[in-house]
């Protein structure tokens, strides 16, 4: 067998405001959408965001973040530094820039508004 990554599927509390944080912050393009469910492109794969469903949101209280075991990662073509300080001037949080020894990259994670990770990656 032979497969290929084609969709992430992040179940979300408000498809909205995330299909808006991905949207203006990383340019992603909207394939499709409806109230329940949005798919965006985000180059080599598509992300999905779909609203949870209505039984667990009942139990979810106001304000959680959830914590998950998921990273989104975007490889970006400047420099991580001014990305980083861009989004943190939007109130978006962020983590340090680090990097590992013999790696060619930069890194830097940071959290959307329901607390998913996501980071930037950057070329040294």
């Amino acid at each position: 067998m032979n497969a290929q990554l084609g969709t992430i599927i992040l179940y979300v509390q408000n498809v909205q405001l995330l299909r808006n944080f991905y949207v203006e912050h990383f340019n992603l393009k909207v394939i499709e959408e409806d109230p329940i469910w949005v798919l965006l492109d985000a180059g080599g794969v598509h992300i999905g965001l779909h609203k949870i469903g209505d039984q667990y949101l009942e139990n979810i209280e106001a304000g959680y973040l959830f914590d998950n075991n998921t990273k989104l990662v975007f490889e970006i073509d400047i420099d991580i530094e001014s990305a980083r300080n861009e989004l943190v001037s939007k109130n978006i949080q962020m983590r340090e820039i680090k990097t590992f020894e013999n790696y060619p990259f930069w890194l830097c994670d940071g959290t959307d508004p329901e607390g998913n990770v996501f980071q930037l990656k950057s070329k040294k």
